[in-house]
């Protein structure tokens, strides 16, 4: 388990350091298999993504767009539009399964793990990270 402090503002944040990390601590460096990542929090998300680029911020651009922080959301406690942090992770779900072959994450060139959040009132996150070798 992973902590992330994602502060009081809209954020995507990269956990793919940490993610090679783990991938590193379990086993001698060469082992192949999946590395699941999990948020288990009800606001939040795991998004494999260019970062950096200003991808991360379109991305939460486009969150926006979908998913107004205004006050047409029936869940409706805490900051305006807190409700639109319960729906985002329909969209952003809070998983994502990537596959390690000899103990390095196989993403694509520009592929990045965050953790996308959307609610300013929960400002510390905690990331579930396993490994299943094969």
């Amino acid at each position: 388990m992973i902590e992330v402090v994602t502060g009081s503002r809209e954020r995507v944040h990269d956990i793919t350091a940490a993610c090679e990390d783990f991938v590193r601590s379990c086993g001698d460096g060469g082992l192949d298999g999946l590395l699941h990542v999990f948020v288990p929090h009800a606001t939040a998300g795991v998004a494999l993504i260019e970062l950096g680029s200003g991808s991360d911020d379109d991305l939460l651009a486009a969150l926006a767009d979908l998913l107004p922080a205004d006050d047409r959301w029936r869940h409706a406690h805490g900051s305006a539009g807190h409700g639109r942090s319960h729906v985002m992770p329909a969209l952003i779900p809070p998983y994502a399964t990537v596959p390690v072959l000899a103990g390095r994450l196989a993403l694509g060139t520009w592929q990045s793990v965050a953790v996308v959040d959307l609610n300013v009132d929960n400002r510390e996150r905690r990331v579930r990270l396993s490994f299943l070798s094969g």
